[in-house]
């Protein structure tokens, strides 16, 4: 047989083991798995020789913008920053657009403007707001692989639940097997520490970062794990900040319970200190937490709490951090924009923090990146594995080739990011995407529209 692409020489990641062997790909799938150096014949061969060859990552949490506010940022410069640093399929979020997406007319439109643009795959995240619940089901039905909702505080475009609210809204999704996603920090608790610091006259980033402790986002998760046992709704809890938080999810999960969670690769790479220290460009929301945080939230990474090490990817102009947003002048650290962009910088920053440093086996990470996720939301027998049928996604990482983070390098609207200036060893240098060569060497070498729309297997 003749393959349409062939990748000999890696050693491959799988999320139980590493071997040496060849991987060979046919119609966009992954058609044989092999001894190294067997013979096999292909349109294109790669040599991946001493490197690792992981299936491709994804991302649970992005968000893009795009449509409404594209000069944060957009499917094309997004998902080719996606696609650069390793990530083969992006779950966006459905805030941060205009309109935000929370009908099924407004995801055929969506898809509508974003597909043109990607390249990377991508599945959406539907909204889950007080006034939708009634379109819901249709979200389900035209793929959505989860909802996306609030317990705490959000932009004005975009409305919270109160538990009540998310209570009638987990028994309906319930009905037809879907899972929803929560934002888990206690929104009285944070509204009343920030009134505190601000009458206080405590305006500086130690107060924004004690304005939202970590019981903040534990009482919120404890009540969302609660609400899940009693209506028998799977759930996510986005961006886990905190070890002790992702305790009480493991918890849940080891009595059988079906909730999911996500941290994100800043949580595992910077620190308190470097809000403090830096201001504005590492506001985020849960907060970053301690070193000492930052090293035990690594052990829920390693026994596999985590499904998805995402980027939660929220861009914005340089404006927004420092001056002003939307026409209103910032005042204090309580009105700067809040999130990390890092779409393009999640995975080797956590190849760098935990193989490289922790010495932690990559198959830690193809578990927490790809298969998990996969199984999360849905789309696990495509996309999570490097298995015979499966999505032909990849991602080749040099585990001896050193990075730094400049602003030129990255590949968004506003090429601001926490993490520019950040040094460390492990790279991605080519990305495939259901096996066509997509990033190589820090440059795309696609077309736009090679990604496509993902949805959750029936």
């Amino acid at each position: 047989m003749l393959y349409d692409l062939l990748i000999k020489n890696g050693r491959i990641v799988t999320p139980d083991s590493v071997f040496e062997g060849d991987i060979a790909v046919k119609d966009e799938k992954i058609a044989a798995i092999m001894l190294p150096k067997t013979e096999a014949e292909a349109v294109k061969v790669i040599d991946a020789k001493g490197n690792y060859v992981f299936p491709g990552a994804i991302d649970t949490h992005a968000h893009l913008n795009d449509p409404g506010y594209e000069w944060r940022e957009d499917y094309e410069h997004g998902t080719k920053a996606a696609a650069i640093g390793g990530y083969t399929t992006i779950i966006d979020m459905p805030l941060q657009n205009e309109p935000a997406m929370t009908n099924a007319d407004i995801f055929d439109k969506k898809v509508k403007k974003v597909g043109p643009n990607a390249y990377t795959d991508y599945c959406l995240w539907g909204g889950l707001v007080p006034d939708n619940f009634k379109d819901l089901s249709g979200l389900d039905e035209k793929g959505c692989v989860a909802f996306k909702s609030f317990i705490g505080p959000v932009s004005p475009d975009y409305s919270s639940l109160n538990y009540g609210q998310a209570y009638e809204a987990l028994q309906i999704i319930k009905e037809f097997d879907g899972r929803a996603g929560f934002h888990c920090e206690d929104y009285s608790m944070i509204k009343a520490q920030e009134s505190r610091m601000k009458n206080a006259g405590r305006l500086d980033w130690k107060a924004f970062l004690e304005s939202r402790p970590v019981a903040a986002e534990m009482l919120a998760t404890v009540d969302i794990i609660e609400l899940s046992k009693a209506t028998g709704c799977k759930v996510h809890i986005c961006h886990v900040s905190s070890p002790d938080v992702a305790q009480k999810i493991k918890e849940a999960q080891q009595q059988g319970y079906d909730v999911t969670a996500e941290t994100c690769s800043h949580y595992l790479s910077l620190t308190d200190e470097d809000v403090i220290k830096n201001g504005p460009l590492f506001k985020c929301a849960p907060p970053l937490r301690s070193q000492e945080e930052v090293d035990r939230l690594w052990e829920y990474v390693k026994d596999g709490t985590f499904s998805g090490i995402a980027s939660d990817h929220s861009p914005c102009t340089y404006d927004e951090k420092y001056n002003e947003i939307l026409g209103k002048k910032i005042e204090n650290v309580f009105d700067v924009w809040g999130g990390i962009s890092g779409i393009q910088s999640g995975f080797q920053v956590s190849f760098n923090e935990g193989v490289t440093k922790r010495r932690i086996s990559p198959s830690v990470l193809a578990n927490a990146m790809a298969k998990k996720p996969a199984q999360a939301f849905g789309i696990y027998g495509r996309k999570g594995d490097i298995k015979i049928g499966f999505d032909a996604d990849f991602v080749i990482v040099d585990p001896d080739k050193s990075w730094k983070i400049t602003s030129d390098s990255l590949c968004y609207v506003n090429k601001i990011s926490a993490f520019v200036g950040m040094e460390g060893k492990g790279l991605p240098v080519c990305t495939i995407v259901r096996g066509q060569v997509v990033a190589e060497d820090g440059k795309i070498k696609a077309e736009k529209a090679c990604g496509t729309l993902i949805t959750k297997l029936k």
